[in-house]
């Protein structure tokens, strides 16, 4: 079986495509296996010939090269879409990536350019199906640890996300992150990330999940820390189901060591099937009266629920000393033991959420980040954090290579 990596070339004008084509003639690791000049003639020919890479032009009669993007990504999830255009504005590739692209291209480029660019490409994709087929083989399942709150704004999507991050810090530690608010998830934006597709693109799939239908719609932020993100658009929400989710969720035990769901503040289909399916649920509050009666009520419907005392763990946000209303009198009004309290820091929070930036890697030696430390070895007992400068390299290896 070759190793080369096989690329169809989409461009309405010929000479373009025969130029690439002579290009690759020269390139011992690609070959160039068939070319469209439209997107529909793009789709037909990728299902047909499975190629590693699709370089894709915009600007092209009939379907144009942003749809037929969307539509492979559903269609023939696993390829990588490269796109070559004349466009440079940042709106078109905002649209590219959105639909699926993994890399965009300014016309004119030269051929070390697009050769790098499908290398580098190519090379991000394979290390996530493998790291995904290495993990699939494992016989201990991942642990799920879903994070609940009571209201919005406590700082939910932020203890996700930062959580998430201290764990990938483990040596030989692989996570991911579901967001599971399917209205108005924000994840991406907490880790600066554009998704390249997201939990409601996988509805297509749900009947056939398998390690590698499941790796061509995460989003890699780091070599270790992958994110499922929500719906770009809240109509979109509707698509997505606790049965779909639940489904995910059940693949990616098979994959990463921890899965973390960010779920919506609400009990519906979605964050219930989240809830079943974690093995430890954090249940934030804040110090304010709204967010400690609406944590107390939670706490009553998840017991009644007939969760597990032990499966859920509560945790107190923006713990001050200004006064008002003490941890220890939250943890006597919920007759709940307190597994963690988190200092209020509001400059490194907005800081971190404005530059997309965690600050378990922005600002680790701050209190709220010891803090989140304490909190993931508390809820998933391993090694400690890697101080490793390959595993801090790995964490700020962003998509794109940025």
């Amino acid at each position: 079986m070759s190793d080369k990596i096989r690329v169809l070339i989409v461009d309405d004008v010929a000479t373009t495509r025969e130029n690439i084509v002579k290009l690759m003639q020269f390139q011992p690791g690609i070959e160039a296996v068939g070319q469209a000049q439209n997107g529909e003639e793009a789709i037909f020919q990728a299902k047909a010939l499975r190629p590693d890479v699709v370089l894709m032009d915009i600007n092209m009669p009939g379907m144009d090269g942003i749809t037929a993007t969307e539509r492979l990504t559903v269609e023939v999830p696993g390829t990588t879409i490269v796109i070559m255009s004349v466009q440079g504005e940042q709106e078109y590739l905002r649209r590219a990536m959105m639909a699926g692209a993994k890399n965009y291209l300014t016309k004119p480029f030269t051929g070390d350019e697009l050769i790098q660019a499908i290398q580098q490409s190519v090379s991000r994709d394979r290390q996530i199906r493998d790291a995904m087929r290495q993990k699939s083989g494992v016989k201990t399942p991942g642990k799920i640890i879903s994070v609940f709150a009571g209201k919005g704004g406590v700082g939910k999507t932020m203890l996700t996300v930062n959580l998430a991050v201290a764990l990938a810090k483990r040596p030989e530690t692989s996570v991911a992150i579901v967001d599971a608010d399917i209205q108005f998830g924000d994840v991406p934006l907490f880790l600066n990330l554009m998704p390249r597709s997201t939990i409601a693109d996988v509805l297509p799939d749900a009947e056939h999940l398998d390690d590698k239908t499941l790796a061509a719609y995460m989003t890699p932020y780091s070599e270790t820390l992958h994110i499922l993100a929500a719906p770009l658009r809240p109509e979109q929400a509707e698509t997505v189901s606790g049965y779909l989710l639940g489904a995910i969720l059940k693949q990616l035990r098979n994959v990463y060591d921890f899965i973390l769901v960010d779920t919506a503040a609400i009990f519906n289909e979605v964050s219930i099937a989240a809830l079943d399916a974690a093995d430890s649920v954090l249940v934030l509050t804040a110090l304010d009266l709204p967010s400690v009666k609406n944590a107390k009520l939670a706490l009553e419907i998840l017991q009644s629920l007939g969760y597990a005392d032990d499966k859920l763990q509560l945790v107190v946000n923006s713990v001050h000393t200004d006064g008002g209303i003490e941890p220890r009198e939250v943890q006597e009004s919920l007759k709940k033991e307190i597994a963690m309290t988190l200092p209020m820091d509001g400059k490194t929070v907005v800081n971190s959420i404005n530059q997309g930036a965690p600050f378990m890697l922005a600002q680790p030696e701050s209190l709220l980040a010891q803090k989140l430390s304490a909190l993931a070895a508390r809820v998933a007992p391993g090694s400690s954090d890697a101080a490793s400068s390959a595993g801090k390299s790995g964490l700020r290896f962003k998509l794109f290579g940025r």
